[in-house]
C-alpha cells in the first residue's frame, strides 16, 4: 500500500526488453533508504518489487500484464518517474490509500495555467470514469490528487469521458506531472474503497457479509 505522496523523481537508467516484459533499472536516492530486495516501490503509480538494490539504483521486473495495463511500454532510458516507498504504520497518510494496481490509462487532452495552479484534463475509459466524482480521489502517475471537475450525470449520459485535476505549485515541483503534455498517456488508479463498496452493493451481499469483508480488508491493510 502507498499514499500517493511522491518521495522523489527517479530516472530510468536502462531497460532490458523481453518478448512481452521488461526489466527496469532506475536511478534514485531517497527511496533506497532502508529498502531491501523484495520491498515494494511505487513507480509512476505501479507497485514494483525491487529485485536488486544498489547504492544509487534498483531494478524491477515488469510482467506482460503490467505492460498491457500501463504506460510502461513508452518508457525509455532517461525517462523521469515518480517514486514512493510502501506505506508503514509510522507514516502519515497524507494522500489516500493507493494499491499500486493500475486500473488503466488515460490521455492528457488539455493543460492550462491558472495563476499558480496547473490544470490537467484527462480523457479516460468508461470503466475508470464510473468512479470519478467531484472532490473524490484519483491517482495519476502515482500522485494522489483530488478531482477538481467531474462530468455531471447529464454530461456522462451524453458520453463525456474527461475529468480535471488542479495541481498546486508543490505538486508541480515534486512530481513529473508538470511536464505532462497534451497527448501524453498516464497511469490511472481509482479509489480502492469505491471499488469495494460498488462490489458489495452490486452483488447484493448481506449486512453481515459486508461487515465481515470490510473488517477483513482493513485487517489485511493494517498487517501489510
Amino acid at each position: 500500500m502507498f499514499t500517493g505522496i511522491v518521495e522523489e523523481i527517479g530516472t530510468v537508467k536502462s531497460i532490458k526488453r523481453g518478448a512481452k516484459s521488461i526489466t527496469l533499472e532506475i536511478s534514485a536516492s531517497k527511496v533506497l533508504e532502508g529498502t531491501e530486495v523484495g520491498d515494494s516501490i511505487c513507480t509512476n503509480g505501479v507497485c514494483l518489487t525491487a529485485t536488486t538494490v544498489a547504492p544509487s539504483s534498483f531494478t524491477a521486473d515488469v510482467m506482460p500484464q503490467t505492460m498491457r495495463m500501463t504506460s510502461f511500454s513508452l518508457l525509455k532510458p532517461g525517462s523521469k518517474v515518480n517514486l514512493e516507498r510502501a506505506l508503514t504504520l509510522q507514516s502519515r497518510l497524507g494522500g489516500h490509500i493507493v494499491s499500486g494496481h493500475i486500473d488503466g490509462t488515460g490521455r492528457v487532452i488539455k493543460r492550462q495555467q491558472d495563476d499558480t495552479a496547473l490544470w490537467l484534463w484527462i480523457e479516460a475509459p468508461a470503466h475508470i470514469m464510473r468512479y470519478i466524482i467531484d472532490k473524490g480521489s484519483i491517482t495519476i502517475q502515482g500522485v494522489s490528487l483530488t478531482v477538481a471537475k467531474a462530468p455531471s450525470m447529464q454530461e456522462r449520459a451524453g458520453g463525456e469521458s474527461t475529468f480535471a485535476v488542479s495541481l498546486i505549485p508543490h505538486t508541480q515541483g515534486a512530481t513529473t506531472l508538470h511536464t505532462a503534455k497534451v497527448g501524453d498517456t498516464v497511469n490511472l488508479e481509482n479509489d480502492v474503497i469505491a471499488k469495494y463498496v460498488e462490489n458489495f452493493v452490486r452483488n447484493g451481499v448481506s449486512a453481515y457479509e459486508t461487515q465481515t469483508k470490510t473488517e477483513a480488508f482493513y485487517r489485511d491493510f493494517m498487517l501489510k
